[in-house]
């Protein structure tokens, strides 16, 4: 096995049938990377660039200001300068953004894309100038860090099967706030249709993606909901939504502490509801935001001293209850420590493929994902 992951990049790719694009392209066929293999050998060093990192940030929700907070506790341990370029859901300030970087030579970002394909020639830019490039979910990008998104649905709606099977007789009013138009996210969705289709007890009575992925969206779309389903038992989607769509039932008198209110990211205000006795609000699954960010971090750091590292990372998901929250909170405000600890860091994060400067043409440019559905 040792043998298999110390073969050439190139030679990984024969085998795997993958296969180079031109013009610099990287790699456009989807490859299944094989666990990264931290002993691969170093390669040369990026030169010519600064020893800075950026947070090219979509937004200010708390899930990416955990990533925000990983990412400069990573560069401040590695010695690196560390600033946040925020674009504030503007998909063209982000695209001046990335060619700002490339012309300053920046030596490593983190980018959480808000268009993915008008921003993908400008990343192509950076990682031809021999940069870091670490994105959340969308490639193009040096390393991708992505979460196995059926999964992460499955666990969220597992908890909520459980729970109705438990609490509510096995008969539930369910709402589901998707985002099946984000091609990236659309199976976690699928997860949670397959996994309650097994409850003869359940009806979706909604499934409906917000307008827009915040607050707002959620709490509008419930009060739309409402109208004709005023008697609601279970709500799953993201944290930022679900939020909004528990301000929702608050302001027309129709929480109650039965319901199972549970979404994804672990949203700081989300812990604060599940820790909140009589709260609906019952679960929202970890991505560990600030760990990942750490990671990736770490990572830049590496990358710009022309070590090997991973090509893609998945973020495991876990379902925070009102039973596990310390720890999970003490880990997430020490990165650090998980990261230096490997049995804690596997926990969290599960690492593949290899890749460094010279063989920075293998970037990942299509949907990786650890899953194979």
């Amino acid at each position: 096995m040792a043998m298999k992951f110390r073969m050439s990049a190139l030679a990984l790719l024969w085998f795997s049938g993958a296969s180079f694009a031109a013009g610099g392209e990287g790699l456009t066929v989807p490859v299944k990377l094989p666990a990264y293999d931290p002993a691969r050998a170093a390669c040369r060093a990026p030169t010519g660039l600064q020893k800075n990192l950026v947070f090219v940030q979509d937004n200010k929700r708390e899930f990416m200001q955990g990533a925000g907070r990983g990412l400069e506790a990573a560069a401040r341990a590695r010695g690196l300068s560390y600033r946040v370029a925020f674009a504030d859901n503007d998909p063209a300030l982000m695209i001046k953004q990335l060619g700002d970087l490339t012309t300053d030579r920046t030596g490593a970002i983190v980018v959480a894309p808000i268009d993915p394909p008008s921003l993908a020639p400008a990343l192509k830019k950076v990682i031809g100038a021999g940069a870091y490039v670490g994105a959340i979910v969308p490639p193009p990008a040096t390393s991708v860090l992505n979460a196995p998104q059926y999964l992460t649905g499955k666990v969220l709606a597992e908890a909520a099967a459980n729970y109705i099977r438990t609490r509510l007789g096995g008969k539930a009013k369910v709402v589901l706030l998707t985002h099946d138009g984000l091609q990236f996210l659309a199976p976690r969705f699928t997860a949670m249709r397959d996994t309650l289709r097994s409850l003869p007890g359940v009806t979706i009575v909604a499934d409906i993606s917000p307008a827009t992925v915040d607050k707002q969206g959620g709490y509008r779309t419930m009060k739309t909901i409402l109208l004709a389903q005023p008697n609601i038992d279970v709500v799953l989607g993201a944290d930022t939504v679900v939020l909004g769509a528990l301000m929702a039932l608050r302001e027309a008198g129709k929480a109650r502490p039965d319901q199972f209110l549970g979404g994804i990211d672990g949203e700081q205000e989300a812990v604060v509801e599940i820790r909140k006795s009589g709260s609906p609000y019952k679960a929202s699954i970890s991505l560990a935001s600030s760990i990942f960010g750490y990671a990736m971090g770490q990572h830049a750091a590496d990358w710009l001293e022309g070590k090997s590292i991973p090509q893609a990372m998945d973020i495991l998901p876990r379902a925070l209850t009102s039973g596990n929250i310390a720890d999970y909170e003490r880990d997430a405000a020490h990165p650090g420590e998980v990261y230096a600890d490997p049995a804690r860091r596997a926990s969290y994060l599960t690492m593949y493929g290899n890749i460094c400067f010279d063989t920075r043409d293998n970037y990942i440019n299509f949907p990786w994902s650890s899953e194979t559905r």
